[in-house]
């Protein structure tokens, strides 16, 4: 369940309180009291067979003697009473309950069930949908609704906040309160054990009363749901998380090291920037970073300039900056010189730039103008601290009344009390985010530039996998080996079958032979030359290096059979549990300029897998230098993941060494992608260490941890990724006019053509509304259309390769469903010179077995009434008129045979 019937819990026209009570300082004495006082103007119904009356309110002894059916109840009784009441209300026609009782998830049924499972199972055959158990309930300011038992009321306004903790709401109701700032909805979630923060994003994202959701997450339970809804919702406001419990200590046993590094954390962390989300740390960050995506310009690039009257506030600036890895933007000669003709020859010389406490407010005025027309920085942080010589509020104006409609990004920063309190309020009401300390501005810059960074990462998605036979080929045998191994009842491959998985999906791997003694060491090692490096081979020792069971640079025989020797002994002394398989011998690898890298994979119990990129080596947990990622890779959001290591510097030149070869790195990491996202059955895995230098990569270990695919994913051996991947499986091949024609799922990569697509429409003189909406598309508009969610959208393109060997699209069908699957809007164009030409059906039919293929219940549409062919085929496929949808348009509407 998504979207649906929340209508009925933040726009009810009548509500009751089930539990109503005069008892002082109880919870449903102080509901009702909330609810009576916060202004709702629609009735409000009190159910409580101890009382005739609360106050000036009859009250009902049970739900069935309401003289009205409620569109929304607060549940305030014991747990035991809860289910019982949910399956009353939903009989009689309410369709949203707040259940703020606690305890239902330790209380069991007669028949084993808790008492959560049987509210919910009382629920279902209503689609009622419940808010909690277990919260302090909800408002709405604009409507004076106040369906909880907070100690204070929300004033209106267009933020709206979600809570999993009750603690969190009743204090930021508080701190918002002394600050004047208002909600569209104040939502505490409790134990969402129906409505959960996917159903609220969905929701919140169309509603024109919010222009900003704020989040507090303790812990996300569906994680597709989550992150299909919270970029879906990013993409149309900000959205801003404050996760709770960073530092928990919680690290499970691994068989990996990437398994001990990818903490909880840091998968959410890695989650929040995907989803095109901002990370703050506190409640004050949040509601500063509201007010600078706000009102903050755009940002076109990342380079800060900092204007101020003090060199301290400067200097402290820049250190904020720099720590959270922001960049001081480098003035031009040019910008220089023109900075000297307005400065006195006193002036800082340089960024940040230090006018001197004695300016006046023209002074002010002239050196902004030059720092913000010119190209050196993407954004200015204005810094004052008042004087005795020109009022604060004197410069505030100046400057406000010098800046043009079309400007670059301004943050302000007036430093001090009551001196700059006006000054501080004409920039606000200028739409200048202010902030008071120089640290502050500096990181609510840094918030503009890290949800820049996220919302880019927010179109990205991963590229088709090769189709081509040796890779299907390759990748299959990968496959068999791991399917080999689980029916062994093995969990871990060995290194032999973990090199053979890598190979498989073309990342390269050093020779390796597999022996059964220390003789047939020394005859692999005489075959493959000398020097040669040697590992123990044991399904029970995952750290060979532990048991001293590695040994590199052996020059000879005799160093060969006294490495093998000595590891066995040192086996059967540290690790008596395991038995030896055997050796691995492999060629000595020598590359002096090479870095040591690891990329890992780890399952999370929430997202599922995440891959992991850092400096390699034994001693990564030691160096913790690695940063996490999601799959599905590309190639820029492998770059992202490794910008954000230290070691990323490490990889290009300096000094005597060449740079690494970035894009085999790149490569690696995406195809590593590929492979977890084809093999559900990895759970770990390590390739450590991964030599990356200037003539590309070798692996020279890998260790992969492996266990069977659960039945119920069988269908569908995507469903462990947080982020559905590109829909290989609906690329097909078709003849179209004895022409080969691919009909495939639209990617990023398609947006040029896509492009050009569109431009084909301009050439119409009287085009057709439908039409008319695909005409001049800006370049947000094409992202959005060709950057899909394909867990929620699809859109299908019909494209060839043109004469001159370019792919062209000649035509696209769209369908946007709805968060609970019941309806799909469709469109559908294809190039005006190609109507009545059999692509339009191809399109269609396409688009309906889609649809039939997610059982979505009914696909709607309009057509032009002259669009003959089209119409029969719809009428074909099962589509029947609905309505008409306007002088040149009817409605289409078909119910999807495997929803009926």
């Amino acid at each position: 369940m998504s979207i649906r019937n929340l209508e009925y819990l933040f726009a009810p026209t009548s509500v009751a309180v089930i539990g109503a009570s005069e008892r002082a300082h109880s919870v449903g004495a102080t509901v009702l009291q909330n609810l009576t006082q916060g202004g709702f103007s629609g009735p409000v119904f009190a159910v409580n067979p101890k009382y005739q009356r609360l106050g000036a309110l009859p009250v009902y002894a049970r739900v069935a003697d309401l003289p009205q059916v409620p569109d929304l109840a607060i549940i305030c009784t014991p747990p035991a009473t809860v289910p019982g009441l949910v399956a009353e209300l939903g009989a009689c026609g309410t369709r949203a309950v707040i259940v703020v009782t606690a305890g239902l998830g330790s209380l069991k049924t007669e028949d084993g069930r808790t008492l959560k499972q049987a509210m919910l199972d009382a629920a279902r055959p209503h689609l009622l949908r419940i808010l909690g158990p277990n919260c302090v309930g909800m408002l709405v300011p604009s409507i004076g609704l106040n369906a909880s038992f907070a100690h204070t009321g929300a004033a209106p306004g267009k933020l709206a906040f979600i809570s999993q903790s009750g603690a969190m709401v009743t204090g930021v109701l508080d701190w918002a309160a002394e600050r004047n700032i208002g909600f569209s909805k104040f939502i505490s979630l409790g134990e969402s054990a129906d409505i959960d923060f996917g159903d609220l994003l969905d929701y919140l994202a169309n509603d024109p009363d919010t222009s900003a959701i704020l989040l507090y997450v303790e812990a996300i339970t569906d994680a597709r749901k989550f992150m299909s809804a919270a970029r879906a919702a990013a993409r149309t406001k900000p959205v801003l998380v404050i996760k709770a419990g960073r530092f928990a200590e919680g690290a499970k046993a691994a068989a990996s090291h990437t398994g001990a590094l990818a903490g909880a954390d840091a998968v959410y962390d890695a989650a929040i920037r995907r989803a095109g989300m901002l990370r703050v740390f506190t409640t004050e960050e949040l509601f500063d970073a509201v007010e600078t995506l706000a009102y903050a310009a755009p940002l076109q690039g990342e380079r800060l300039a900092i204007l101020t009257n003090g060199g301290g506030p400067g200097v402290m600036a820049t250190d904020v900056l720099i720590e959270e890895h922001g960049t001081l933007a480098a003035l031009s000669p040019q910008t220089i010189k023109q900075l000297d003709a307005v400065l006195p020859s006193t002036w800082s010389g340089a960024n940040p730039v230090d006018i001197i406490g004695d300016a006046p407010a023209t002074r002010y005025v002239q050196a902004l103008e030059v720092l913000m027309q010119s190209q050196d920085a993407d954004a200015t942080l204005f810094i004052h601290a008042p004087t005795a010589i020109v009022p604060s509020t004197d410069i505030a104006r100046a400057v406000v009344n010098s800046l043009g409609r079309n400007r670059q990004a301004l943050l302000g920063c007036w430093l001090g009390g009551a001196a700059v309190a006006e000054a501080r309020r004409i920039f606000s009401q200028a739409g200048i985010p202010t902030y008071d300390t120089p640290e502050k501005a500096a990181r609510a810059f840094m918030q503009l530039v890290n949800y820049r960074r996220n919302q880019a990462l927010l179109g990205e998605v991963s590229p088709a996998s090769s189709d081509a036979l040796p890779a299907r080929t390759a990748r299959e045998q990968a496959r068999q080996v791991i399917e080999g191994a689980l029916q062994a009842g093995r969990d871990m491959l060995n290194e032999p079958e973990g090199k053979a998985v890598l190979a498989a999906y073309g990342i390269p791997v050093v020779e390796t032979r597999t022996v059964d003694s220390v003789e047939d060491a020394l005859v692999a090692a005489d075959a493959i030359g000398y020097p040669v490096a040697v590992k123990i081979l044991s399904h029970q020792i995952s750290h060979k290096s532990d048991v001293g069971g590695v040994a590199l640079d052996l020059e000879d025989r005799t160093a060969l059979e006294t490495a093998a020797t000595g590891m066995l002994q040192r086996v059967a002394r540290l690790r008596p549990d395991a038995s030896v398989d055997g050796f691995t011998v492999q060629t000595m690898v020598r590359r002096p300029h090479s870095r040591e890298l690891i990329i890992g994979v780890s399952t999370d119990p929430v997202f599922g897998p995440v891959i992991l990129f850092g400096q390699g080596g034994i001693a990564v947990e030691v160096t913790a230098d690695h940063a996490l990622a999601l799959p599905p890779l590309n190639r820029p959001l492998a770059l992202d993941l490794i910008g954000q290591t230290r070691i990323a510097r490490l990889l290009d030149a300096y000094r005597n060494l060449e740079a690494a070869d970035l894009e085999a790195v790149c490569q690696t990491l995406i195809q590593v992608s590929l492979m977890i996202t084809e093999l559900p059955e990895i759970l770990e895995l390590d390739i450590n260490p991964l030599l990356a230098d200037a003539d590309g990569v070798i692996a020279l270990d890998a260790r992969f941890q492996i266990a069977p695919v659960p039945a119920a994913q069988q269908q569908d051996r995507s469903a462990h990724l947080a982020i559905r991947p590109y829909p290989e499986e609906l690329v097909e091949q078709v003849d179209w006019r004895g022409k080969p024609l691919i009909l495939r799922p639209i990617k990023p990569e398609d947006e040029a053509q896509h492009a050009a697509f569109v431009a084909t429409f301009d050439t119409l003189e009287a085009p057709s509304a439908a039409i008319s909406r695909l005409r001049a598309p800006h370049s947000l508009q094409l992202a959005r259309l060709t950057q899909i969610d394909y867990d929620r959208e699809m859109a299908f393109i019909a494209t060839h390769a043109n004469r001159r060997g370019e792919n062209e699209t000649l035509g696209v069908a769209r369908a946007l469903t709805d968060p609970d699957n019941l309806e799909a809007h469709f469109t559908l164009a294809v190039c005006p010179d190609l109507h009545s030409m059999g692509l339009e059906r191809l399109l269609l039919e396409k688009l309906v077995r889609y649809c039939d293929q997610r059982t979505t219940a009914r696909m709607v549409g309009t057509v032009a009434v002259d669009n003959k062919e089209l119409l029969h085929a719809a009428g074909q496929l099962g589509f029947i008129t609905q309505s008409q949808a306007g002088p040149e348009e009817v409605m289409l509407m078909r119910s999807c045979q495997s929803a009926v």
